[in-house]
């Protein structure tokens, strides 16, 4: 048996008709009957480097028996010129999440994934320490099990103290090394054992991977990269897939 963890991300390529673009990460999110992809919001969208995609394709698992078995299922980003993707901001501006509801029954049958829900997301009795072990889990560069087309997972450290906006947004930082590709994966957290025992995903959604961090004055010769990414708050997700 494989970590249920692994059939909840999903590699997404973006694409202006049938020209490829960039790879990024996603995951699932279900909320009531309801069915989202979540990744970061440059990745549908990206102004400052005229990333202006008008579909992307995720792979699916589509025999249980046989994890060698996916195919592409394509999505498009707009509909009679709107965007159909949710996006939020708050006081400090934009957040960088947006979620794509998938209609369940344009799946194919059957379809092998899992989808985190909002009992995934961290409440007040769960404690997140500074320091704390976490998983990224994506797709950096592109790369993943071209046989079983499942992600890799990455580890991280909890890097800025949980529950404060680093610098007044609404992320927190984490200590890993990530590549391109990493954005909108999800960075989880195993729950307890008192609350995996009732939990069909034993995990917790901390955030959605958005960036590495750097510093300008940073001299490249002389000094190492930060090793420090930007990861915003999965309680997003509430706002973004309510209504």
């Amino acid at each position: 048996m494989i970590d249920s963890i692994l059939l909840v991300a999903t590699r997404i390529t973006t694409f202006v008709q049938q020209q490829p673009l960039t790879n990024a990460s996603g995951f699932f999110f279900a909320r009531d009957e309801r069915l989202f992809l979540v990744s970061s919001r440059h990745v549908l969208i990206d102004k400052p480097s005229r990333h202006f995609p008008d579909r992307i394709e995720i792979e699916l698992h589509v025999d249980p028996a046989n994890l060698a078995e996916s195919i592409s299922f394509s999505i498009p980003l707009y509909r009679h010129g709107r965007s159909l993707w949710r996006q939020g901001s708050d006081s400090a501006g934009d957040i960088d999440v947006a979620v794509i509801e998938i209609e369940r029954s344009a799946l194919p049958v059957p379809t092998l994934l899992g989808a985190f829900g909002p009992e995934n997301l961290p409440n007040r009795c769960h404690h997140v320490e500074i320091g704390g072990s976490l998983l990224v889990v994506g797709f950096p560069l592109g790369f993943h099990d071209t046989l079983h087309h499942m992600p890799v997972v990455r580890q991280a450290v909890l890097a800025s103290p949980w529950g404060l906006r680093f610098k007044g947004e609404g992320y927190f930082l984490t200590d890993a090394r990530t590549h391109r590709g990493t954005s909108g994966a999800p960075v989880v957290m195993r729950m307890a054992a008192d609350d995996a025992g009732s939990a069909g995903l034993p995990w917790l959604l901390l955030g959605v991977h958005s960036a590495r961090l750097d510093v300008g004055s940073r001299d490249l010769e002389l000094d190492e990269a930060l090793g420090l990414n930007c990861v915003w708050y999965a309680d997003i997700l509430m706002t973004l897939t309510a209504g």
